[in-house]
């Protein structure tokens, strides 16, 4: 048992060091423009190369002169804690605006840096850094018992801030990425606490889960880098077949209304979504907007008596209630549309109640009537998906309600 869990654990290596550098690759251009998370960005890098150079057959390059193999023992652990305290300081740089834990874990960190290098430097002539099953651990166990506990200290603060921040954000995102994380950090915790137990009381049952629990901390925090990743794939494939259901009543609405168009539509529906003429994040907020704005004016263009009309026709068509009002809206947003096209002039609209009262959705999420964006952008969605069907293009006002 114990040998095939080392052994599966061995396994994991490579592809937690693959997947964490991967992670950071593909987060590296939206941290560019965030200073938070360029921090923390720089951070796991600093925890990927740590991992790197503890890879065994990076390790074997590396000692493969024996001069060398003291400087790169203590490279290696001084990376580890650098990597642990950066971890720890940009965590909490991106979870909060207090100073006093990130003051505190740069002079911690700091500190415990030179420490490494005082007791190496006191230490007698020694290479490897190890803490072999006999004897006294290398260095020394004043080095030992620094360095574990620099981990030690610095996980358990990790888990903690990723903790707390993940209960109390609103983001869905943010706290499932701040969880995984944490969850790694644990793993990492756990693993220099069964190192304590070896260098204190000489247990060894838990060592072969050491390469397991490390190599799953790697993928655990390469996936909690990924997380906003994942999220912002579900909102760009939300938002492109959002767009994909309005363009239809979008293109017919502002062809009549094209004042209410900020950029020049495309020439068709695929290339919209290719190429589109705003920023792809604002593509549905805008689509959204010019659809909303043109219904406003074309609310103008309706006859008396259509809007009752429409209604009697969609119950009659068979529309299942809940999409009563959109497959209403739309029957009378085909007949203003068509007069707004053949140039009949515009009626007043005065106590007369409109067609549509949309959500304020200029720069927040504000609600008119229980109404926000999203309940907004779900509702047109229906009136477009209406707007295409048979009870629409069947639907003619009767001559005396034109």
């Amino acid at each position: 048992m114990a040998a095939d869990v080392a052994a599966f654990g061995n396994s994991l290596a490579v592809p937690s060091v693959v997947c964490l550098w991967a992670a950071v690759l593909l987060r590296a251009p939206a941290a560019v423009r965030s200073p938070q998370q360029r921090g923390l960005l720089f951070a796991v890098a600093s925890a990927a190369a740590a991992m790197t150079l503890n890879l065994p057959d990076v390790v074997t390059y590396a000692m493969r002169d024996p001069a060398y193999s003291h400087t790169v023992g203590l490279v290696r652990n001084l990376i580890g804690v650098f990597s642990a305290g950066a971890v720890l300081y940009f965590v909490a740089a991106a979870t909060t605006h207090g100073r006093g834990l990130r003051r505190t874990a740069s002079i911690a960190t700091v500190g415990l840096l030179s420490a490494l290098v005082l007791l190496d430097l006191a230490a007698p002539g020694h290479g490897t850094h190890t803490i072999p099953p006999h004897g006294d651990p290398v260095p020394s166990l004043g080095y030992w018992l620094v360095l574990i506990s620099a981990h030690l200290l610095a996980n358990t603060a990790c888990v903690y801030v990723c903790w707390r921040y993940s209960l109390r954000t609103d983001s869905r995102g943010l706290a499932a990425g701040l969880r995984l994380f944490g969850l790694g950090t644990a793993l990492a915790g756990i693993f220099w606490f069964i190192y304590l137990l070896k260098l204190l009381f000489g247990s060894t049952a838990a060592m072969p889960w050491l390469a397991l629990l490390m190599n799953l901390h790697g993928l655990l925090r390469a996936v909690a880098l990924l997380v906003p990743v994942v999220f912002g794939l579900r909102r760009t494939a939300s938002d492109i077949g959002t767009a994909w259901r309005l363009w239809p009543l979008w293109r017919d609405l502002v062809e009549a209304v094209p004042h209410v168009v900020l950029t020049k539509p495309r020439a068709g529906r695929v290339v919209e979504l290719l190429w589109p003429p705003v920023p792809r994040d604002l593509l549905v907020y805008r689509k959204v907007i010019e659809t909303r704005d043109a219904i406003l004016v074309l609310n103008e263009y309706v006859a008396p008596g259509v809007p009752e009309l429409a209604r009697s026709h969609v119950c009659g068509a068979g529309v299942p209630a809940p999409r009563h009002g959109a497959a209403a809206l739309a029957c009378v947003l085909k007949e203003a549309r068509q007069a707004k096209l053949d140039g009949l002039a515009g009626r007043p609209q005065d106590g007369v109640e409109p067609l549509y009262v949309p959500s304020s959705v200029h720069g927040r999420a504000d609600t008119v009537e229980g109404c926000d964006l999203e309940d907004e952008k779900t509702f047109l969605v229906e009136v477009a998906q209406a707007y295409g069907s048979a009870a629409t293009r069947t639907f003619t006002p009767e001559p005396a309600g034109k």
